[in-house]
């Protein structure tokens, strides 16, 4: 019988936490390789919280304390199929792969929901309704996720294009201007090449958005960071629930610049929706 993987308790219990203990938890989620090696002092100090509150944390989850705690994460890392899922483990059949993949998406995306600055939406939406053109840029897993962003925003009557090619990126960061947003999706933000980009369209007035980690690189290079943390370790895993929380928190943004344009742009909208019916068969036929 395998033993209960901690990391797939602790994600499981994230909507019961309360904010000390969620806090603890993020680290832990964000990089548990890293809380492995640390020391309860500087678990405590990256939460944000009291060492007490760490080793509430640890007996939370039936360790009895926090040197126990590392034993039984360092066990479920290990216990982990390495460089495609944490969650998943070698002996997992169709039924509990599935269910384990959907589950820690949803887990994502709700930690995310209820961290997300309302605030920090709105000043992005507010850049992106008044730029003059957009370009979204992203390498990896990431570069889709930019040209899923041009797809959506191409709607808003200004010109957008996503591009995932270094040289393309560079000769484009070096000609923008004040008006121009470059906006930079990467999950980890240590991208070095995303993060030249991000510095050369800031030396040209043109204004750079980050849809990356918090405190990285990247958010720390561009003029508006927009940080989420998502409890997926890139460096060792294939980019899962990273990816749809972005592609989520583009979907909150087109929403936003929608609602801001008002209801006489709905036409506009309208029309491009219009556009597709002679290309789709009526409902029901096949």
């Amino acid at each position: 019988m395998q033993s209960v993987n901690l990391l797939n308790v602790i994600n499981d219990q994230l909507p019961t936490l309360n904010r000390s203990e969620s806090k603890v938890a993020a680290v832990i989620l964000a990089d548990p390789e890293a809380a492995t090696r640390s020391s309860i002092a500087n678990l405590a100090k990256a939460a944000k919280v009291s060492e007490p509150s760490v080793n509430r944390f640890c007996k939370r989850f039936d360790s009895t304390g926090f040197p126990d705690f590392k034993l039984r994460l360092a066990r479920s890392l290990a216990s982990g199929i390495r460089f495609v899922n944490r969650n998943v483990d070698p002996g997992d059949d169709v039924t509990a792969y599935t269910a384990k993949i959907f589950d820690s998406t949803i887990n994502s995306l709700a930690l995310v929901r209820d961290r997300i600055s309302h605030e920090r939406v709105s000043q992005v939406v507010d850049k992106l309704v008044q730029a003059k053109r957009i370009y979204f840029f992203g390498l990896g897993a990431s570069a889709a996720v930019a040209r899923d962003a041009e797809h959506k925003f191409f709607r808003f009557n200004l010109p957008v294009s996503h591009h995932d090619d270094v040289l393309m990126q560079r000769m484009l960061a070096a000609t923008g201007s004040a008006g121009d947003i470059f906006f930079i999706i990467s999950y980890t933000g240590r991208t070095r090449e995303l993060v030249e980009v991000a510095l050369a369209a800031r030396e040209r007035g043109a204004t750079v958005i980050a849809l990356t980690a918090p405190d990285s690189p990247l958010a720390a290079a561009c003029t508006l960071e927009f940080t989420v943390e998502v409890p997926e370790n890139t460096d060792d895993y294939m980019p899962m629930s990273s990816r749809i929380v972005h592609l989520v928190m583009l979907d909150v943004l087109a929403t936003g610049v929608t609602l801001r344009r008002g209801p006489e742009f709905l036409p506009h909208l309208e029309r491009i929706k219009a556009s597709l019916k002679p290309t789709r068969f009526p409902p029901g036929k096949q």
